[in-house]
């Protein structure tokens, strides 16, 4: 067994198999591998679509995706074609970052071995020089609420500065960055446009590059990573949750993502930022996988997740998609749909998680996909536009159904028109050609996966 490993298991990041078990186990098969995967459908109970649903605080702050929705990955290779993590993989960088002083930015959804031990705390008792960490939105510990500012502070655990890319600014200054010989980004990105990690790495890389520091990725699966679908970004709209002229479903890993912006010139200036990326093994972009950590407080379920890409542009509208509830983002309702739908759920405050959510207190009627068979999703390979199409005609007052936040998330103010004037789905689809197959195939050229 090489230094690495008895490294790692002096820090309990490994089972207490053998040295002569984990090296068997260690020996995985290519990232590009083909092997198939069926996925699997989690089913919680079946909640009674006439119930009003009352939050529990006492889960808000499980750090965790419940347990019955997440099937635990053994993220050494002891199943053939399991993915393991960039950060797993710490002998493929471990050597790299000796005498180096990094900077990080992580958030709760970087951790390393089957402990989910932190990967700053990991990094730092292996004796690596870690001098900053840099938070995105929701914070390193990923505990603030969506759009709030978050201050620069120190971490109670490690005594490091922590830098917010998501208060007084986006992009890390050059005093931010000064004293750092290497930046690692290792963040759970769920594959949305409008997901702003992929934002923070577009500024990371700009500034990475000004300044002359490497950028490494500690690269993970995307969750979606089956689905690229939607209208591309008509840069007009240009946003922080729109950034770059690509689908709503862009189908990428992060380290995938980042090879596109260098790739394509998004930096300002055309500047390039020199990349390292530790790649995922046994990956591809048809696998599924559930994420053993959420990626932000209001994605706390796979449910969640692989509902995101397409519920999420009710946030566009005067909806409430269950932001103060313990299931945000599968459930969307209003207090207008009485009498149409028989779910009801009723959105409270919950201190960071969702301090004031939209429609707060008010009891909504609406639609219950907590049970959804997100396998359909998959089998379509599609958003699925039904449902905002079907509340927008159920909706008693459609003049005021959207509000100015869905052309941003959308990208455009033609698919708003379009559902306004009724025209079906299959004619929506065709509008968003021949831009979404020109980036299918400009994506091509970036994929570090089958």
């Amino acid at each position: 067994m090489n230094k690495f490993c008895t490294l790692i298991i002096a820090l309990g990041l490994l089972s207490n198999a053998s040295a002569a078990q984990h090296k068997k186990k260690a020996k995985h098969t290519s990232s590009h591998t083909t092997t198939r995967h069926k996925s699997v459908s989690h089913k919680s109970a079946r909640h009674k679509s006439t119930a009003h649903t009352a939050v529990s605080h006492h889960q808000t702050n499980t750090r965790h995706l419940p347990t019955h929705r997440v099937t635990r990955l053994h993220h050494y290779g002891s199943i053939a074609g399991n993915p393991i993590n960039g950060a797993d993989q710490t002998d493929q960088y471990l050597g790299y970052l000796q005498g180096k002083r990094i900077g990080m930015v992580v958030n709760q959804t970087s951790v390393i071995g089957k402990n989910l031990t932190p990967s700053p705390d990991s990094l730092l008792k292996l004796g690596i020089i870690i001098k900053k960490i840099y938070g995105p939105e929701h914070g390193f510990r990923g505990n603030s609420a969506n759009g709030a500012t978050i201050n620069d502070d120190v971490d109670s655990k490690t005594g490091l500065p922590v830098i917010s890319l998501y208060g007084k600014h986006f992009k890390p200054t050059a005093d931010d960055l000064k004293g750092i010989d290497l930046m690692i980004f290792d963040i759970q990105d769920v594959g949305a446009r409008f997901y702003t990690y992929i934002s923070t790495l577009h500024y990371v890389m700009e500034a990475c590059a000004e300044n002359h520091i490497e950028l490494m990725i500690l690269d993970r699966p995307n969750p979606n990573g089956y689905l690229v679908d939607g209208p591309v970004l008509d840069t007009t709209y240009r946003a922080f949750v729109a950034m770059h002229p690509i689908p709503i479903a862009h189908g990428m890993t992060i380290g995938e993502y980042a090879q596109m912006i260098n790739g394509e010139g998004w930096l300002n200036n055309h500047v390039q930022c020199k990349l390292k990326i530790v790649k995922v093994a046994n990956y591809n972009h048809k696998m599924a996988y559930d994420l053993p950590v959420y990626p932000s407080p209001n994605l706390n379920t796979q449910q969640s997740i692989l509902l995101y890409p397409s519920i999420c542009l009710f946030e566009g509208t005067v909806m409430s998609l269950g932001r103060g509830t313990d299931f945000p983002f599968t459930v969307v309702g209003h207090p207008g749909f009485k009498g149409t739908y028989k779910f009801t759920f009723t959105p409270e405050s919950i201190p960071g998680k969702s301090d004031n959510p939209p429609l707060k207190d008010r009891l909504c009627y609406g639609i219950d996909l907590r049970d959804y068979n997100t396998d359909l999703l998959r089998r379509s390979g599609k958003l699925n536009l039904s449902w905002i199409i079907t509340l927008y005609k159920n909706y008693p007052d459609q003049t005021h159904f959207f509000n100015a936040y869905f052309t941003k998330l959308v990208g455009n103010e033609i698919l708003r028109k379009q559902i306004e004037s009724g025209l079906s789905e299959k004619e929506i689809r065709q509008s968003w050609e021949p831009a979404l197959s020109d980036f299918k195939e400009m994506r091509k050229k970036y994929l570090l996966y089958e």
